[in-house]
């Protein structure tokens, strides 16, 4: 019978001065059974570590390997790997396995605290410069369509009044109902110790007009309107309709935007004035039945502190917060990701961002109001 094979062999040689020289020979192939490295365990890690391979009759991938393990374990224990004494192509083909090796290890990805202030505050410069820009565009196409009136869509307007107004009532009634009884129970809770119970139409009215009534039809049509609008705005850019405009030239401003910030800039104050007369009834309500208090002079009462200022207050109130809400669900829109999650955060954004606004143009209107006497 022909001699098999040389098996592979790994020998190890310790020289001088801490050096190891390991010495490759014999066939190896991946089918058969290379050597593993195996240092001495009782020796000393050595300085450095010289590859050969001068006897070695066949090779493949079993050999890079070893030779990967011999350069891990140099890595590891700081020694360093020479491999002047192994063939080019050996050696290219080691350094192509390493570096495939360190691409594939997990990198830390952990921000510190400098890197996380730094890409917060570009964001934040990032979407202020949005936003300046989107109300521009907005404020430049509404002058245009104010010169132009035939060419403004005012089906789709008259679609969105719809939309925003009439067919957000029910939930309107029910908030504003709900505000006032609550209102007008702690109210008369307090005043009723002191026989005071009458000014407790006083209070509702007051409240409901000039504060509750705006505000509450604004976050209702903020969590309503709002987030319908920049679902429908980003289904829209998903799906590249927004693109498409673009191409031909139309500006999704003027097409979509303005429409639907007309639309809740008119139906607002009604909504508002709606909110304040319902408001009003549930705090009569609560009079009528725990206080024993007339209608017709809970009526007379709050025509008394009640004025025609406060009325155009809220009403003045109702048209800034539609806007708000109006900008905030399209601009929420337009900015959406092309997939399903980025429609679902723009809608998230577009109501957090509304009622915060909203919020916030409230606290101006009563520092305000409060300074000129309204």
């Amino acid at each position: 019978m022909p001699p098999g094979p040389e098996p592979p062999s790994a020998r190890i040689d310790r020289g001088a001065g801490g050096d190891w020289e390991v010495a490759l020979a014999g066939e190896w192939r991946i089918t058969g059974r290379p050597p593993a490295w195996e240092p001495p365990a009782e020796a000393a890690p050595p300085s450095r570590i010289r590859l050969r391979m001068d006897s070695v009759t066949f090779w493949d991938s079993s050999l890079l390997l070893y030779l990967f393990g011999v350069a891990g374990w140099c890595q590891a224990r700081g020694a360093a790997c020479v491999t002047d004494g192994l063939p080019e192509k050996v050696r290219g083909l080691l350094d192509q396995l390493t570096s495939a090796h360190a691409a594939s290890q997990p990198r830390d990805r952990r921000q510190g605290f400098l890197t996380a202030v730094g890409l917060a505050t570009r964001k934040v410069a990032r979407n202020a410069t949005d936003t300046f820009s989107f109300i521009g565009e907005c404020f430049l196409d509404s002058l245009r369509a104010a010169r132009v009136p035939s060419k403004f869509r005012w089906r789709d307007c008259l679609e969105q009044m719809q939309q925003c107004g009439a067919m957000g009532l029910p939930i309107v009634s029910l908030i504003s109902f709900l505000v006032g009884l609550t209102l007008a129970y702690q109210a008369a809770v307090e005043l009723r110790q002191f026989g005071a119970d009458i000014y407790v139409a006083d209070l509702v009215g007051v409240s409901v007009v000039r504060e509750m009534g705006p505000l509450m039809a604004a976050v209702i049509i903020a969590g309503r309107t709002g987030a319908a609008f920049a679902a429908t705005l980003g289904n829209m850019q998903g799906d590249e309709e927004i693109d498409a405009l673009l191409t031909l030239g139309i500006s999704p401003v003027r097409f979509l935007v303005l429409p639907r910030l007309l639309a809740l800039a008119v139906m607002m104050p009604f909504l508002a004035l709606y909110a304040d007369a319902v408001g009003t009834f549930g705090g009569m309500v609560v009079a009528r039945g725990i206080l024993q208090i007339p209608a017709s002079a809970y009526w007379v009462e709050m025509q008394t502190i009640v004025a025609e200022h406060d009325i155009n207050f809220g009403l003045v109130k109702a048209v800034v917060f539609g806007i708000l809400i109006g900008l905030s669900g399209c601009l929420s829109g337009l900015q959406a990701d092309r997939s399903a999650a980025g429609v679902g955060q723009a809608t998230t954004s577009a109501v957090v961002r509304s009622i915060l606004l909203i919020v916030v143009a409230d606290a101006i209107f009563a520092v305000a109001g409060n300074i000129l006497g309204l």
